[in-house]
């Protein structure tokens, strides 16, 4: 990006090159992430160990939220640096990062991380410094202010995904790339708490949810968590004329990660998450 493109954070512009904005997050139920040295090197994706690694932490999510989310998102920034190189100085639009883990990751590695959050519930009482609450059909940018825009387990929480997709490439940089990873409905995890309960319908689903926990379910299908299917959105991915799809595959697997993508039908169940890297086109 150069010296005088301009991102809108916080009701203020800040330009390339000034301070990085800094800070940490809280959502009420996780602990605050922290700033800290650089992460070491996470296992080899794919590979046997970091699945089991990441399979754990998400067993221990409840007991234990920080470490699963600070691993989760050691694990995906080092997805994006495979794809970019070194992220110093580059300017990173997290979209829908709830309480900040994605964005203060990037900020460990010297990227100018933001994050845009539609829910001030997830940001917690202490939203992270340069955070905005803002709806992903319309952020407050400029068209191509971000090198990287990144968005993770959104895409099923959005009723329109085209429109939300086409906002993020508008964001980006032409030749920047796009990270956007969504659990498809018929995965094992698709229904989410109430999963994997949900191949049986989901009111059945959440109110077997409610009996055993005592309370309500977070999701409600239609409302804040839809049935987003991978073969669809693969279509409509490489038929639009603003991205280049750069791969397609599953997020978590150990192996053969591209390969069940390309099996109809088996990909819907056995894809668990789908990992899109997209390219800007030039305008």
């Amino acid at each position: 990006m150069r010296p005088e493109d301009e991102a809108v954070v916080g009701g203020a512009r800040r330009r390339r090159g000034s301070a990085r904005p800094r800070g940490a997050t809280a959502d009420g139920t996780a602990p605050r992430p922290r700033t800290g040295p650089p992460s070491p090197r996470r296992p080899k994706d794919p590979s046997l160990r970091r699945s089991v690694a990441l399979f754990r932490a998400f067993m221990g999510e409840q007991s234990d939220p920080e470490s699963c989310y600070a691993l989760l998102a050691r694990d995906a920034v080092d997805q994006v640096e495979r794809y970019v190189g070194e992220l110093a100085g580059r300017v990173v639009v997290d979209v829908g990062g709830g309480s900040g883990y994605f964005t203060e990751e990037f900020r460990r590695r010297g990227a100018e991380a933001f994050l845009f959050e539609p829910d001030p519930a997830e940001l917690g009482d202490r939203p992270p410094d340069g955070a905005v609450v803002a709806d992903g059909y319309l952020l407050p940018l400029a068209d191509g202010v971000a090198d990287i825009t990144f968005t993770s387990n959104v895409l099923e929480h959005v009723a329109d995904p085209q429109t939300f997709l086409s906002e993020l490439a508008r964001v980006t940089r032409p030749g920047g790339l796009i990270y956007v990873s969504f659990t498809n409905w018929l995965s094992p995890w698709g229904g989410h708490e109430w999963a994997p309960w949900h191949y049986f319908g989901a009111e059945r689903a959440r109110a077997r949810y409610r009996r055993r926990a005592g309370k309500p379910a977070k999701h409600t299908l239609g409302e804040n968590l839809f049935a987003v299917h991978i073969g669809p959105t693969l279509r409509q991915v490489r038929a639009r004329d603003d991205v280049t799809v750069v791969a397609a595959r599953s997020r978590y697997w150990p192996f053969l990660t591209e390969w069940i993508v390309r099996i109809p039908v088996l990909r819907e169940f056995a894809t668990w998450n789908l990992l899109l890297i997209l390219r800007r086109c030039p305008t």
